[in-house]
Parts: structure tokens; sequence; C-alpha cells
């Protein structure tokens, strides 16, 4: 029986829960802020030193460490068979402005501590294991978001994405070049036997279900509309309230009707404005304009569009009974997404054997496994996180339950990279 079965097997955790702790605290210095978050904005000087820390320690863990020219870096454990396509992990060490210790931080890390544990367990695997990197998927400081595995599925153009600025007028490609990551690497072509990825949930449900596992299904399907409504300024005095054409009352019935929508389609249906403003903006003058943003989620396609043709239902009939006109644009359109049943099983299947509280959940915010998802067999795994709050700097996680997490991971590649090698898994 192979060392790796026998962890297979094993009801025992393995993972050093301790040593993934002080890997994530370590990591949170680099851009520390004074309410315990961390600032590390992409392809900064702070990034390049997270960066650094996790060449390092992969390094250190027996791994050839490659960056594409993205700035990609991919962190490869050699396999029995160097000719099987490796079982990716990973995630983003980038943050929000007001970010928290854990997110994409806790995937990457997760990686590191997987090949850490084989090494301490003696495992050698069939198929290579590989950490990666994303370049920028939060987005905060270059959009779009998601931008290095946007590029490495081939969603984005290279050219393109290394043409993008920040608010300084920066480009991506300068960005890169200044901090070292601009990588010989080519992007694309890159074989995916499996990828996973660890993450805080970014919600609530597993905490208030009491559950320390999430066996992520798939993603929600997003549709994002901007909407303007027309009416006419007046007067609030001498405007009699039966001749007002006011687009801030028209707005008022379609928040409404968003939120009704989301609620007449559950499970899994989200419905937000999280946008709002009106204009003029004087108190004593009625809004003429109201300029909105509408977002739609759901799992499923069919039920996302009825929730966009009730909305736009409303939207004309509110239009029509104040006198208001309306103009609804399309901002981003991304399709609901169900994960590769042999990952999901993989995720499930360890999460029984470790004898881990579980249940199965839907994502409702992007993550690098969306795009991978269109390269190869992919999966997600996600832990509670404290109140449900993350981009936050008041962001937490127990340290038990992401070492839980960790250590399903460990596993679900383990089982990936026996599957591959049966050639019972294949993109």
């Amino acid at each position: 029986m192979s060392a790796a079965t026998d962890v297979l097997q094993s009801t025992h955790q393995h993972i050093n829960r301790d040593r993934l702790w002080q890997s994530l605290m370590e990591l949170a210095k680099l851009g520390a802020t004074v309410k315990g978050g961390v600032c590390r904005l992409a392809l900064t000087d702070l990034d390049r030193q997270a960066r650094d820390i996790f060449v390092n320690w992969c390094k250190e863990a027996g791994c050839t460490v490659s960056v594409d020219a993205v700035g990609n870096i991919f962190a490869r454990r050699p396999g029995r068979n160097p000719n099987l396509p490796p079982v990716m992990t990973g995630s983003h060490i980038d943050t929000q402005p007001t970010g928290g210790k854990f997110d994409g931080c806790f995937g990457v890390l997760a990686g590191v501590e997987v090949l850490r544990t084989l090494n301490d367990l003696g495992v050698e695997t069939e198929a290579p294991l590989e950490v990666v990197v994303w370049t920028n998927e939060e987005g905060s400081r270059f959009a779009p978001c998601m931008m290095g595995s946007g590029v490495f599925a081939e969603k984005f153009t290279l050219e393109e994405t290394l043409a993008k600025v920040d608010a300084e007028g920066v480009t991506v490609g300068e960005a890169l070049n200044a901090i070292g990551y601009a990588g010989p690497r080519k992007v694309s072509g890159h074989a995916v036997g499996a990828y996973f990825e660890a993450h805080i949930e970014q919600g609530p449900i597993l905490e208030d279900e009491h559950k320390t596992i999430g066996v992520v299904m798939g993603a929600l399907g997003q549709k994002w509309f901007d909407l303007k409504l027309r009416g006419v300024e007046a007067h609030a005095g001498p405007t009699p309230m039966h001749l007002r054409k006011d687009a801030l009352v028209g707005a008022s019935v379609i928040v409404g009707a968003v939120n009704r929508a989301a609620l007449g389609h559950q499970p899994h249906a989200c419905g937000t404005v999280g946008c709002l403003q009106a204009y003029p903006g004087s108190r004593n003058v009625i809004p003429g304009e109201v300029r909105m943003t509408l977002d739609f989620r759901h799992l499923e396609p069919a039920r996302l569009d009825s929730m966009i043709s009730e909305v736009r239902q409303v939207i004309e009939a509110t239009c029509e009974e104040h006198g208001l006109t309306f103009e609804l644009t399309p901002t981003a359109d991304f399709p609901p997404l169900y994960f590769d049943e042999g990952c999901v099983e993989a995720v499930r299947g360890a999460a029984q054997g470790l004898g881990l509280s579980h249940m199965d959940i839907v994502s409702g915010a992007g993550h690098d496994a969306i795009f991978l998802a269109e390269l190869g067999p992919a999966g997600m795994i996600f832990v509670p996180c404290e109140g449900g709050i993350s981009h936050n700097e008041i962001e937490n996680a127990a340290p038990q339950d992401l070492a839980d997490g960790c250590a399903v991971l460990l596993r679900a590649m383990l089982a990936a990279s026996q599957a591959i090698a049966r050639g019972d898994m294949a993109a």
C-alpha cells in the first residue's frame, strides 16, 4: 500500500495547524493595517515582498518555480510520472484596500502546507502538484478582477491586460517589470489535470449551519445592469404630488422589486441595488434623474432570466405610472457554473473521511477557480469566516477550521492525482 493511499484511508488530519497559522500571520505582516487587516494591492512593492516569501517557501519545500508573462507564479512538486498533467491548487495574495488576512491568502498557503505535509510524510504523488499565485484577483488597483487566471484561461488577451492602467496611469506591464515579476513563461497552453481552491466562505451560511466544510457545487451566474430613470426636476413646494414625475419614487419601487424577485426564486437567488444616485441632489428639488445598479445572481440560468424579466416588467410599469423614461444597460454577464463532479466528490469524500461536518454550498462570489473550470476539472472548498465578513479588516477565521479545510484539500488533491494516473479524471 502506497503512502498516498495510507493518507487517504487514514482518519488523521496530518496538517500542521500551527505551521499553517504562522504562515498566514507572517504573510499578513506585509501591508498590515491598524485595524488588524491587510492593504496589499496587486503589483505593488508589498505584493513583491509577499511573492518573494511564497517563492522562498516553495523552493524550501523542494519545488521548482516559474513565472508567466502576466505574473502568475507556479510552484511545482514533481510526481512519479512527469508526463501527467498536474493537480493544481492556489488563489491570490493581493488584497482589497481594507482587506483581511485570509481572503485568497488561505488558498495559497493551504497549498504550501499541503506540500510541506507531503514532505513530512514522505509521500510521492502520481501526478505532479502545483501551487499557483494568480495575479490581481481582487481588481482593486487594476480592472478587471481575476486578471491572471483570466489571461491564463484566455478570457482576456495578454496584450490588452498588460496595457491596463491604474488610477496613477501605471500600466500592468510597467508594474510587473517594476517588481520583477514579468516572467518569461508563456501564459496559455498549460495543462490542468485538476484544480482545487480552498477559500474562506465570505458569507455566513457555514457558521449559521454549524458546518466546518462547504462542498462547493458551483458558482452563481451573474448579470449586472446600469439603470437610468429620467423624470422632471421641479420645486418641492409648489409642485402638487399628483403632477410630479419623481425619478426617486420610481427607483424606490424598483428597489423593492429587485428584492422581491430574489426572495421569490430561492434557493440561491440574490438581487442587489448596490449604487443609487439621485440628481440634482438638492433637498428642495424633486429628483429628475436616478442612476442605479442592478445585480442579479442565480445558479440556474432560466431562473436568473426570470428574475430579470420580472424586474423589467416592474420598471416598465413604474415608468408608465410616474411619467418616467428609462435606459437599462447590461454591464456584466457571467453564466452559472457547476464544478466537475469528480472534484466535488473528492472534496465531499475527504470531509467524510476526516469526520468533518460538511454541507453542499454554492459560491456567490467570483474566484479564480471559475476560469480554471473551463480548462480542466475543478472544485472548491469553503471554510467558515466569522460573521460571514470578508473584504474587511476585521475578517477572521478559526485556526482549526483553516487546518480542517487544508486537510480536505490535501486528501482531495491526492485522490485527484490517483484518478488522473488511472485515467478516471480527464479534462
